[in-house]
């Protein structure tokens, strides 16, 4: 029997006796890929981001402080805090948060389905790439207040129509990347399917959803950023209630203060709701072996 000495990658030949002959079976030992590893520092991320938007703040503080402005137009970060607790004390903050949440909540959902649908057919079909995607391309052109008096004529002042507004800046991000992922698909991946004979659904559920699911997350992401922002032109449309609402009321009764921390409010529930989708989609990322989860494992 040979010595089995060997180090981390090696064959080693052993002798297999059978039926009264000798063979010699090659054993291939290898190691696998060491794993990345964790930095034990889990509290240097949210430090690192919170490092820029801080340091601003405490140099204008700083500045108004030492009298270099007054900050009548642009208030210090001590003042802006002040009234947003204001506004949280008096229940004013998550009523209009709320508010704007839902309204950015329905738009969302419905942009992601349509958007996802639209591109799914345009990736897939030739045909109707050259049928539809034309139009929509010119549609994506069109500056989001553009439609804000169309929309008031179809649907009224009311909910409807910031739905719809919110939906149609989500639509197009998650169009654009869905099927930017579909053609996108390595084709020598698609020719394995089809000499596997899978059917259309089975092409689809196996090789080109795992294939778009990257792409898919980011365009969702990137969709979720303009609703935020079209929330903002929605509540323009005669609305009671929400942060846009917040931002005309301190423009009209000259609050900078509280614009400003109507702002902030629009930067914590956007941040906020990103980062749950990046969450919730980690886990049907995991599969990925690229620089950046390398990165995020060092």
């Amino acid at each position: 029997m040979p010595a089995r000495t060997c180090d981390s990658r090696c064959v080693i030949a052993e002798p297999v006796f059978a039926a009264g002959m000798t063979i010699t079976r090659s054993t291939a030992t290898t190691t696998a890929p060491p794993r990345p590893r964790r930095n034990s520092a889990w509290w240097l991320r949210p430090v690192l981001g919170l490092l820029l938007p801080v340091t601003a703040a405490a140099i204008w503080e700083a500045a108004v402080y030492a009298g270099f402005s007054d900050g009548r137009l642009v208030p210090p970060p001590s003042r802006i805090f002040a009234t947003f607790m204001d506004l949280a004390r008096s229940g004013e903050l998550l009523t209009h948060a709320l508010a704007t949440s839902l309204r950015v909540a329905a738009g969302f959902a419905i942009g992601v389905v349509s958007g996802t649908i639209m591109g799914a057919i345009t990736g897939y079909s030739f045909y109707a790439r050259r049928l539809l995607d034309p139009s929509l391309q010119a549609l994506r052109a069109i500056p989001s207040v553009a439609w804000v008096p169309l929309f008031i004529l179809w649907l009224g002042i009311f909910e409807a129509s910031k739905v719809t507004l919110i939906a149609v800046g989500v639509f197009f991000p998650v169009y654009l990347g869905v099927m930017a992922g579909v053609l996108g698909v390595d084709r020598k991946i698609v020719e394995v399917g089809r000499a596997f004979r899978l059917s259309g659904f089975e092409m689809v559920r196996r090789i080109l959803l795992p294939a778009v699911l990257p792409e898919f997350v980011v365009a969702v992401r990137s969709g979720l950023g303009l609703g935020w922002m079209f929330v903002v032109a929605a509540e323009f449309l005669g609305a009671s209630e929400g942060l846009g609402y917040l931002l005309i009321d301190g423009q009209q009764l000259g609050k900078p203060a509280q614009i400003v921390a109507a702002i902030v409010a629009f930067a914590i529930l956007g941040k906020l709701t990103d980062w749950l989708i990046v969450i919730a989609t980690a886990p049907l990322l995991r599969w990925q072996d690229s620089y950046g989860t390398r990165q995020r494992g060092a």
